[in-house]
């Protein structure tokens, strides 16, 4: 194993993590200042955070009779769910390339891991998968609904089939569902009692608040409590999601110009010879280069950090993955790209 690793950013476009680029209106950052500056700080958190519960509840369309348990990220919902399945001969199943989180969490708890490979277009090869899930009866199967790092929708009918197919829980993690066009598997919660959803107000434009989720039964959700680190969620990034969450409209009206952001980076990289991109729902882009490492670095040369992918799974060589920046932050990254590649 590696310790996951998060390049100095300092000085340089970053458009390597999934940010939102855009910052909270002043205003808007002022009502949060000096409501954290009223907070006891001295005082423990309320370890069940009712008022963001509530408030994630309504945001997120989070149906009657399911329950919300919250991590520090969902990096932490992914640890806590690993740790709750981990038992001797006990085995995760996900498909590759997706969220290295996945294997490691995996792996820390002690279960087997199995990636099953995605076709060479990256949707899910429902047969190997299939498969896999008759052969080796994972205790959890990891499906990420859109895909990190390949940015596309797997087929949903593919999806239920799988689910049905599985005779453990199928986590369904839906990080990037805000820039999906309305795709998202919650309306499987409740028909499936072996389905919960992860998810997280990261890349809505919170990502320093630290905030996930799982959303599920109350079957489930009651035992990864019993694993949830007591006051996991602190005080200040409690009161600042619940209110931040109150102003949704203003995330909304950012993840919007993402998405119309997204469009004209996509068109741009198509215009420019010796780019392969590949479609994404999501708020970064995928592409392949003749020598994806020569311009991952050339681009760090020029001051922009973006993901390279090359080495981590033979699907994904000479790939790298571009975050959806600013206007400004895209053009700088184009004109790079077109110097570079002519």
């Amino acid at each position: 194993m590696k310790a996951y690793h998060v390049s100095p950013s300092a000085g340089f476009v970053k458009l390597d993590a999934m940010e939102n680029p855009y910052r909270l209106p002043a205003s808007l950052a002022r009502e949060m200042g000096e409501k954290l500056a009223g907070l006891a700080v001295n005082r423990y958190p309320d370890p069940n955070v009712p008022g963001l519960k509530a408030r994630l509840r309504e945001v997120m369309g989070v149906p009657d009779g399911q329950e919300i348990l919250l991590g520090n990220g969902s990096d932490e919902i992914i640890q806590i769910i690993s740790m709750a399945l981990a038992r001797p001969g006990a085995v995760v199943l996900a498909p590759e390339p997706s969220f290295v989180m996945y294997r490691m969490s995996a792996i820390a708890a002690g279960l087997g891991y199995a990636g099953v490979p995605l076709a060479k277009d990256f949707s899910l090869d429902e047969d190997a998968l299939l498969r896999a899930i008759e052969e080796r009866r994972p205790a959890l199967l990891w499906l990420a609904y859109p895909n990190n790092p390949t940015g596309n929708l797997f087929s949903r009918a593919a999806i239920e089939r799988v689910i049905a197919a599985a005779p453990g829980l199928v986590a369904i993690d839906e990080a990037y569902y805000a820039f999906s066009g309305g795709a998202t598997a919650m309306d499987a919660l409740g028909k499936h009692p072996n389905v919960v959803l992860v998810r997280t107000v990261s890349k809505l434009g919170l990502a320093g608040l630290r905030l996930g989720c799982a959303i599920g039964p109350k079957a489930w959700l009651d035992e990864f409590e019993k694993l949830r680190l007591p006051y996991n969620v602190d005080v200040l990034s409690a009161a600042a999601g619940e209110l931040l969450l109150a102003h949704h409209g203003v995330l909304e009206a950012q993840t919007r110009q993402i998405v119309a952001d997204r469009a004209a980076l996509e068109s741009a990289l198509d215009d420019i010879p010796g780019i392969e991109r590949f479609p994404s729902a999501a708020n970064f882009v995928l592409v392949r280069l003749a020598d994806g490492p020569r311009v991952f670095e050339a681009l760090k040369h020029r001051g922009i950090l973006v993901r390279t992918f090359h080495g981590s799974h033979p699907l994904l060589a000479n790939t790298l993955r571009l975050t959806v920046g600013a206007p400004d932050e895209n053009q700088r990254l184009v004109e790079a790209l077109r110097s570079i590649l002519a």
